[in-house]
């Protein structure tokens, strides 16, 4: 039995398909060589299995992700998931925000930054370089985008340079259209033990 979660957690639940996976067993050559460039190199998620019935899709996806979110230079990872944690916010996507809030917390050895996000959302208090970076990111991410010269100049203000704004806006982007993705394809949620 299952429970669908619609509260903001670092625990990251699991995510529910409502189609059902690709099986690796019975994949096609083309869905073969396109799970191949996963960023998963010891299991093929669902979501990834999922998305294998798009072959040229994910062709595309993958190696755009790793580029995205692991890429040497510009912003540091922490803030790349920061970023896609603020998309992941404002699209109330809740698999996605658990995986960056854990993500995030990992890299920095501290949960505090996405304790103030979850509890007091937006408005969280914190120190100005994040306040930029998650400012940006919730503006851009809404929709009509809110962002506009006000968080440009926040982000110079608080010491980005162009590189790291590229790649902000790169982390925002990508997790707007991966949280739509989410959302369309399955939920997150918490398996409950049936008793037996």
């Amino acid at each position: 039995m299952t429970k669908v979660i619609t509260k903001f957690t670092r625990n990251v639940p699991h995510w529910q398909p409502r189609v059902k996976p690709v099986d690796l067993q019975e994949a096609s050559a083309e869905q073969l060589d396109a799970l191949k460039v996963t960023p998963s190199n010891t299991k093929v998620s669902e979501y990834v299995l999922t998305l294998a019935h798009d072959v040229e899709s994910l062709k595309v996806r993958s190696p755009l992700f790793n580029a995205i979110m692991y890429d040497k230079g510009g912003m540091s990872r922490s803030e790349r998931e920061l970023g896609a944690l603020g998309a992941s916010m404002v699209n109330h996507c809740i698999y996605c925000a658990a995986v960056h809030a854990m993500r995030h917390a990992q890299i920095e050895k501290s949960t505090e930054v996405t304790d103030k996000l979850f509890r007091d959302g937006a408005n969280a208090e914190l120190d100005t370089r994040d306040r930029a970076i998650f400012g940006f990111a919730v503006a851009l991410s809404e929709c009509p985008s809110q962002a506009g010269p006000e968080h440009m100049q926040a982000l110079k203000e608080a010491g980005l340079d162009e590189a790291e704004v590229l790649d902000l806006i790169l982390s925002a982007s990508l997790f707007g259209w991966a949280n739509r993705l989410m959302h369309v394809l399955g939920d997150p949620v918490r398996l409950e033990d049936s008793g037996k």
